[in-house]
């Protein structure tokens, strides 16, 4: 046994000498960055852009990476100082103390241990001259770019980029930098930049050449983008263009690529390049709650129906699987043609069925119209349509009761929210107005419809996020029993109170209960993040049902109040579970719990 120890002790001597005078190998590697006097920012520049000083975590090993990387490092650390305005720095990288630069890389060493790497910055050196021409009465140069300022590298460049940039609103497509003169002074260190600028000549739009292939139709794309042929150029006009027909959701990409060269006439030709995106899609989702029940949505859509990129949208839901209430539904149907009209708008045709079972009331309900959209931004648009529908209904005041509408219903929506999916800054805005007019004995009036949200980020990035919602509901003109149910308002529920039943609170009516002609929502949330993945939710709901047009004093009211989780899956959202009690009011029935896909609101 003793032998056999003394064996081994000295097999792993041999190997470890073998190891030590093997060519290539290294012990363990030394980096330091020193920059006397350099504030501690600059320096953290340094170490970040280094490569040599991180080739422990970038996995440099030998000795010629490691030379490889001291090497590049040289011309990094420069442009690193030049862009803080230091125009006099000297630089030294030493491997095992002998400098990079003079290191032969055909005869690279053994092994290397140490990388010392030395910057003196020299003193920040300042515009002594900040001169910019042509450029455009509207163009406004940074102030950064100025004589006297701070000579750095990052303000030559976006005072060029305003100067060509301003020239290109101002119809020069092919203005660029026609020169540059740069002169450091080190006696007084002082850089003197005279920047020239090319705006070539003013041009129009040609035409738009549409190239490769698409299942969208040429006369439709053309319809859809509205090129501004003959109009002055404008790269507002390019990007408008383009989404216009990335909006209507046919195309994986869309590529707009001006010609090199511009026709005899003084206009500019582009090409157009297209990539379809798969014509069908079919989407599921699934709402559960602890009353009622499981909610179950399918969707299909076809992205090119007829080849002028029509969207048709089929839409199924069954609701309240193994809720209190008897299982109701909704099947929807939706044409979008976006080459009828006008390039920011487009037609679209609507005809859905529906049963709703609820507590208070049962009814079926078809609908079919006609209507039009005006997209004014990507954040804002606009739709009217018209429409004939029918309602048979059971409620509060009388069984069987039959409703015929002619209706005009006007919609705008104004989404400012910095995330559709889940929101930290900005607001959302929808307001829907609907006159009707009812045939054969069916009063005529309107209803408005109100949903404003708004979110605040506590200078956190997110991770503290405030979030509020206001709901308003209105019913102008005829009496509780002489509107279709469907159109008065209930509170309760995932979309209005937490914490208390769906569509719970309505206006009494005998023994029985009435939805009423106004309806007020009040809903606050504070959303924390506790890891990247999971949020956790505070929230407290009101809401307030009245028997007029407009919420009064004496109107019922309930409110309910919990706690939730959010667990973030990407694009698709967060899962959510809330579990929500009644604060106050006469309709909650205990704990409440929700679950669902995506924000609450």
């Amino acid at each position: 046994m003793a032998s056999s120890s003394r064996w081994k002790a000295t097999r792993n001597s041999i190997v470890a000498a073998c190891l030590i005078l093997a060519p290539g190998y290294a012990m363990a590697l030394e980096t330091s960055l020193k920059a006397p006097g350099a504030p501690d920012e600059l320096r953290q520049r340094l170490e970040n852009g280094s490569s040599a000083f991180a080739a422990k975590s970038r996995s440099l090993e030998t000795p010629l990476e490691l030379l490889s990387a001291a090497l590049s490092d040289y011309r990094t650390l420069v442009q690193i100082l030049y862009d803080e305005g230091y125009f006099s720095p000297v630089v030294n990288i030493r491997l095992d103390g002998k400098e990079a630069a003079n290191i032969d890389p055909l005869n690279t060493p053994s092994s290397v241990n140490t990388i010392d790497i030395t910057v003196k910055t020299g003193p920040i050196f300042r515009f002594g001259q900040a001169d910019i021409s042509p450029v455009t009465p509207e163009t406004v140069i940074p102030d950064t770019y100025a004589v006297g300022q701070t000579a750095k590298t990052g303000a030559i460049r976006d005072a060029a980029s305003a100067a060509v940039d301003a020239w290109h609103d101002a119809g020069h497509p092919k203005a660029d930098i026609g020169s540059q003169n740069i002169r450091a002074q080190h006696a007084n260190a002082r850089l003197n930049a005279a920047i020239a600028v090319a705006p070539g000549p003013k041009l129009t739009f040609g035409k738009m050449h549409i190239q490769g292939e698409s299942d969208v139709t040429p006369t439709s794309i053309d319809k859809i983008a509205g090129f501004p042929t003959g109009e002055v150029y404008s790269p507002a006009q390019v990007q408008k263009v383009g989404t216009r027909l990335r909006r209507t959701n046919a195309f994986n990409s869309v590529s707009l690529t001006e010609h090199d060269k511009p026709n005899p006439d003084g206009s500019l030709d582009f090409d157009a390049t297209f990539e379809d995106l798969p014509k069908r899609r079919l989407t599921f989702g699934a709402e559960l709650s602890s009353r009622n029940g499981m909610d179950l949505s399918a969707n299909w859509i076809h992205r090119n129906l007829f080849g002028g990129a029509e969207r048709f949208r089929f839409e199924a839901r069954i609701r309240n699987i193994g809720g209190v209430e008897d299982i109701d539904g909704r099947i929807g149907m939706r044409l979008d043609r976006p080459d009828t009209l006008g390039p920011d708008d487009n037609t679209f045709y609507l005809a859905e069925i529906e049963r709703r079972n609820r507590t208070h009331y049962n009814v079926t309900r078809g609908l079919v119209g006609i209507g039009a959209r005006r997209t004014f931004s990507p954040k804002l648009y606009a739709e009217a349509s018209f429409a004939f529908s029918y309602a048979n209904s059971d409620d509060a005041f009388g069984s069987n009761r039959t409703f015929r509408y002619l209706t005009l219903p006007f919609r705008v929506r104004l989404d400012e929210r910095d995330n559709k999916v889940s929101a930290t800054r900005g607001f959302y805005v929808d307001a829907r107005l609907t006159p009707f007019v009812g045939l054969s004995k069916t009063k005529s009036g309107g209803q408005l419809i109100l949903d404003g949200r708004g979110y605040w980020d506590i200078g956190t990035e997110g991770r503290l996020v405030l979030a509020g919602r206001l709901q308003l509901g209105s019913v102008i003109g005829p009496a509780l029993n002489e509107v279709s149910p469907d159109l008065l308002f209930f509170s309760g529920g995932a979309g209005t109170v937490r914490g208390q039943p769906y569509e719970s609170l309505g206006i009494p009516v005998g023994s029985k209960v009435s939805g009423g002609r106004s309806f007020l929502g009040l809903t606050a949330e504070v959303r924390g993040k506790v890891t990247e993945k999971i949020t956790l939710v505070g929230f407290y709901d009101v809401g307030t049902v009245g028997t007029d047009s407009f919420v009064a004093s004496g109107s019922n009211s309930h409110s309910g109040a919990g706690l939730g989780v959010r667990y973030d899956v990407g694009g698709l959202g967060a899962l959510r579970l809330d579990l929500a009690y009644p604060v106050n009011g006469s309709t909650g029935e205990g704990l409440q719990f929700y679950i669902g896909i995506g924000q609450a609101f």
